[in-house]
């Protein structure tokens, strides 16, 4: 699979490709927004590992926000030399996949590039194997996990992978309350990390399916613990003719 590194520090950039390569991923490197972009419009990537601090007028979140328009959804990894939640978050926000906070282990970052693809590229089922998983309905959503299409009335919802698997996930639980722990592991295939990227790819789900984001009635949270998936009831025809 084909890699692209987003990074103007070449130390960095040299040890991440190498370790990647080592890995069995053809790698490029390139060291600007601009530059990035014009590489993925030419061939593009199975994902990309993109540096938050770029240098020039594009940084790291502008960079990603062009790939999702351009691209929908190709994997992105950032890599921030800033610690701090906000700048983690914001990285979420505009449809990263993973981030990676620097310094970080090399090999930590092939687990992640290796847990981000496994789900992106997931193998076709063999021919021998069971048959496929039937669409998830509720709430005038329509999953269908072999398709990799989400509909909410009628209307092609436009998830990122992870947004995908984790309304899947839900979906699959309907009235079960799923602690952030349990939605790192079954959906981001993590036993570790911070979950703050769960409630962010909340916040963004709940954007994308919910009639009032604010007040959401699908996507519920249910303090200390998580999140669970509640269909309202059907309306009742005679009480809405009332």
């Amino acid at each position: 699979m084909h890699i692209l590194v987003v990074d103007d520090d070449p130390t960095v950039a040299e040890v991440v490709s190498v370790y990647l390569r080592r890995a069995d991923y053809t790698v490029e490197h390139t060291d600007n927004g601009p530059a990035a972009l014009a590489r993925a419009a030419e061939a593009r990537p199975d994902l990309v590992v993109l540096d938050l601090m770029l240098p020039g007028g594009m940084d790291g979140l502008d960079v990603c926000r062009a790939l999702r328009r351009a691209h929908g959804a190709l994997p992105v990894i950032m890599l921030t030399a800033r610690g701090d939640e906000e700048d983690r978050i914001l990285g979420l926000e505009v449809g990263a996949d993973d981030y990676v906070t620097k310094p970080f282990s090399p090999r930590e970052l092939v687990l992640r590039v290796q847990s981000v693809l496994r789900r992106a590229h997931a193998a076709p089922a063999p021919a021998s194997a069971p048959a496929p998983e039937p669409p998830l309905r509720a709430a005038g959503i329509t999953l269908d996990p072999a398709a990799r299409r989400a509909v909410k009335d009628g209307v092609d919802l436009a998830l990122t992978l992870r947004e995908f698997d984790l309304l899947a996930h839900l979906l699959r639980r309907p009235g079960h309350a799923c602690s952030r722990e349990e939605l790192m592991r079954e959906v981001w295939g993590w036993d570790f990390g911070d979950v703050s990227t769960v409630t962010v790819h909340v916040r963004r789900l709940r954007a994308k399916i919910e009639d009032d984001p604010a007040h959401p009635r699908l996507i519920r949270t249910v303090w200390g613990v998580g999140y669970r998936f509640t269909a309202p009831p059907p309306e009742d025809p005679a009480a809405a003719r009332a």
